[in-house]
């Protein structure tokens, strides 16, 4: 196979949501309370809400800009390529990456409505999380029939809402929705608990796929108050392992075995270890421990059970024989940094090249689609869906590195701290 046949549908992609995201979707009661872009005096935008500021990370929309100007600075909309947040130039901008289909993570809100689920007012919360999913799933997602895989936000703070929005959005089509990686760290009661069950439930009734991104504790990987920002790049794709054994040793896989959970943008190269590591735990341990796995390995249920996700893995491909390839899925990441745009069929054929086109075509799309309930084929023949056809409708697309920044400006200098500061005020 070469790179112009490949079928690409990437599970872990990111939006930035445009400025008339909630008009028309809140109830007049709320509506002068609706979140708000502002412009601020320095010329960056920050969507206001509750009193509380939230700015567009320069880092989380770097699409088209040179590395050099990559950082965590605020930005504006003006800064950033319209691919980000304009939906008719995100699809010219998959095209000319040659991606089919993409399921796109919340920004603002963060990855799973914390914003919302701060709001005092627990009406007003779902007002918003709601009009935010309604929009997705119709304004965002249904603008292009067949091009994206619609995420829903929970409610966080009551699982019993989060249950019910899960049919709802269930019943426009949505099956996949986003959580948290560790919602203890959120204030929650942790994966152990009973206190998530009629989320499960509402889950695994629907047939939706429990998304766990990284950084979706809104806690990040931090060594050192002066280690450089490298030491947490580094290392956030592979502290999912947590969340990993968070969810083998708790009871959620085993009381709910129709439940699929995905672990986004986690990478796929750490999971032989892991898998070694959780069956010598279970069959050292399980005389003291009670864990039962009945006549399966611990590692057995991760395999069959858990999504895994990665961008640009070629250790985890070349280690194919200890994963279940039905489970693994491939992502882009556009516009965020680590993203593959607009190379994305070459840097994939570069671990690719060589597999047996069946491991190729699961891994680049058929996973995707049986997951998360996903049919691109049915709004759009099979041979106008593979990267070369979609390029060749993506002939004007300016994939030109672009100057955003004044000449001479630079990043300042980034340690991780910068980061977390950042994230732990939003």
């Amino acid at each position: 196979m070469q790179a112009e046949d490949l079928v690409l549908v990437s599970v872990d992609d990111h939006v930035v949501e445009p400025p008339d995201l909630f008009e028309g979707r809140v109830p007049a009661r709320y509506r002068d309370r609706a979140p708000k872009v502002v412009r601020k005096e320095d010329g960056t935008d920050v969507w206001s809400y509750e009193g509380s500021e939230i700015p567009n990370i320069g880092l989380n929309a770097v699409a088209g800009r040179s590395p050099e100007e990559y950082g965590i600075e605020p930005t504006s909309f003006e800064e950033m390529r319209a691919g980000c947040y304009d939906i008719h130039e995100r699809v010219r901008d998959m095209n000319v990456n040659g991606v089919l289909g993409s399921m796109c993570f919340p920004s603002f809100p963060q990855f799973c409505g914390q914003l919302f689920a701060r709001t005092e007012d627990k009406e007003q919360a779902l007002a918003m999380l709601q009009a935010y999913n309604d929009w997705h799933v119709e304004g965002w997602c249904g603008a292009y029939p067949g091009r994206f895989i619609p995420l829903a936000l929970p409610p966080l703070w009551d699982p019993e809402l989060m249950g019910a929005e899960v049919r709802r959005m269930a019943a426009k089509g949505c099956h996949a929705v986003t959580f948290s990686e560790n919602p203890s760290k959120l204030g929650y009661p942790s994966l152990h608990s009973e206190h998530w069950d009629p989320f499960w439930s509402a889950c695994s009734d629907e047939g939706t796929v429990v998304c766990l991104h990284i950084g979706s504790s809104s806690q990040l990987v931090i060594t050192a108050p002066d280690a450089p920002i490298d030491v947490l790049i580094t290392l956030q794709p592979m502290n999912i392992v947590q969340a990993a054994a968070d969810l083998v040793w708790s009871p959620v896989l085993r009381k709910y075995p129709d439940l699929k959970i995905a672990l986004s943008e986690g990478g796929i190269g750490w999971i032989p270890y892991f898998l070694e590591r959780i069956d010598y735990v279970y069959q050292h341990h399980k005389a003291w421990t009670g864990q039962s796995f009945g006549d399966q390995l611990p590692s057995q249920v991760f395999l069959d059970r858990i999504v895994t996700c990665f961008i640009d893995d070629s250790f985890g491909v070349e280690s194919r024989a200890h994963l279940n390839l039905d489970q693994v899925c491939w992502e882009c990441d556009y516009p965020h940094s680590d993203s593959t745009w607009p190379n994305a069929p070459e840097a994939a054929m570069k671990y690719l090249a060589g597999l047996p086109d069946a491991d190729v075509n699961r891994i680049t799309h058929e996973n995707a689609m049986r997951i998360f309930s996903y049919d691109p084929f049915a709004s759009r023949a099979r041979d106008r869906c593979t990267a070369g056809a979609l390029r060749a409708e993506a002939g004007d697309v300016d994939v030109s590195i672009a100057a955003r920044r004044a000449p001479g400006e630079q990043t300042k200098h980034t340690h991780a701290t910068d980061l977390g500061s950042l994230s732990s005020k939003r």
